[in-house]
């Protein structure tokens, strides 16, 4: 055995070679418009920029929402596949999915994506493009990911959310036994391609629902970025072109910024700062079954953290205010009677999510609160007589009870 990059260790009966490697990971994020006329060659590039001497092989996946908002999609591909046939090749029609969460449900539905690829003939050079929000991605991400143990995967990111915040990670995955995410993968994609076209046809309530991922990283990690959320709050409500794309570039450099530069890129420890406001959100998502969109659990657990900093002394009296101001000048609604849904023992339900938050890393608790606007800290513990007094605060807000 070569042992020049193994540790050797000597214990009583044993000798131990502890063997330690890195690996570099590296994916382009792509802001771009019509990423399918022929004449843009983005999806070219994406595909063959390390290989630009072969021809690609690759299969499609569409979210069934983006499909009936743009029914001549799956024509465009197969067009655009023609059209640069040296360099592509379509495997298949581009085949459409359930939309939305539910779509991460159904572990046949997955199982039949991985039989379709094994039909397909589709390896690990070959591409497998998701076209969706986040749960299409997450979906297709964990099917490439669990082929030939791993797949190349390409995302087109068509929400906001996605675009700004799931659709440029390095997670996959689908809910099972109960829980969010629960089977799931660290796969980063090959490429991302935003293209601002998908976001034109988005129902009102779906563009402003993923502003709250701009919300939560700039409260963590950018003070500028915060106070420009709230001095253009009702323009990102109307969804004015140019402070939309603003929101969504500098949200996406933070998540790229807190991956590459974090220190726990594949969350091997209990840290999860991106997940600020998440463990009540998670949770909501669930007690409504998905009546919530992400976003919109995501602004109510945001509001509800920051009035608990200010509560426990951590967060400087008034920035629960400015929080709140800035999500409803934005559009949220910020409670949900799913809140305070109780079992048959009086147990508050909500609480759970600190349960399945402590229990998907593994290890202690962690969530990320605020010591200010733009700084976010761990804490192991919260106080959950705290939780329900900011609880009423937020509701009293919201109905004035």
């Amino acid at each position: 055995m070569n042992t020049d990059t193994a540790k050797i260790l000597e214990l009583p009966g044993a000798a131990v070679y502890e063997q330690e490697f890195a690996l570099r990971y590296s994916y382009p994020v792509y802001f771009t418009t019509a990423v399918f006329r022929t004449d843009n060659e983005t999806f070219l590039h994406a595909l063959c920029r390390r290989e630009p001497n072969k021809r690609h092989r690759f299969c499609v996946f569409i979210d069934g929402n983006v499909a009936a908002s743009w029914p001549g999609l799956p024509h465009a591909i197969a067009a655009y596949a023609q059209e640069h046939a040296d360099s592509l090749e379509l495997a298949a029609p581009p085949e459409v999915l359930p939309a939305g969460e539910q779509a991460k449900n159904d572990p046949a539905l997955v199982t039949r994506l991985q039989r379709r690829m094994a039909e397909l003939a589709i390896d690990r050079h070959s591409y497998v493009v998701g076209i969706g929000g986040g749960a299409l991605l997450d979906l297709a991400g964990y099917v490439a990911a669990t082929a030939h143990r791993g797949v190349r995967h390409v995302r087109l990111p068509t929400t906001v959310l996605a675009q700004n915040d799931a659709g440029i990670g390095v997670k996959n995955g689908v809910n099972a036994f109960g829980r969010k995410n629960f089977l799931g993968t660290f796969a980063p994609p090959h490429a991302v391609l935003n293209d601002s076209d998908f976001l034109r046809t988005l129902h009102p309530r779906d563009r402003i629902a993923g502003i709250a991922e701009a919300v939560k990283v700039a409260l963590i990690r950018d003070r500028a970025f915060f106070e420009w959320l709230e001095s253009n709050a009702e323009a990102l409500r109307d969804f004015a072109p140019a402070a939309t794309s603003r929101m969504i570039r500098r949200c996406a450099e933070l998540h790229l910024r807190q991956i590459t530069q974090g220190g726990d890129a594949f969350e091997s420890g209990s840290g999860r700062p991106l997940d600020y406001g998440h463990w009540s959100a998670h949770r909501l998502e669930a007690l409504t079954s998905h009546e919530l969109r992400h976003g919109e659990a995501v602004a109510i657990g945001v509001a509800l953290d920051a009035r608990y900093s200010v509560q426990v002394g951590m967060l400087p009296a008034g920035g629960d205010e400015r929080v709140y101001r800035t999500l409803k000048r934005i559009g949220f609604h910020l409670w949900h009677p799913a809140m305070e849904v109780k079992d048959a023992s009086g147990h508050q339900l909500l609480f759970d999510g600190l349960d399945e938050f402590r229990e998907h890393l593994g290890g202690e608790l962690s969530v990320t609160l605020l010591t200010e606007i733009g700084k976010g800290v761990d804490v192991h513990s919260m106080d959950r007589a705290e939780i329900l007094r900011a609880m009423a605060w937020l509701r009293r807000k919201e109905v004035g009870q």
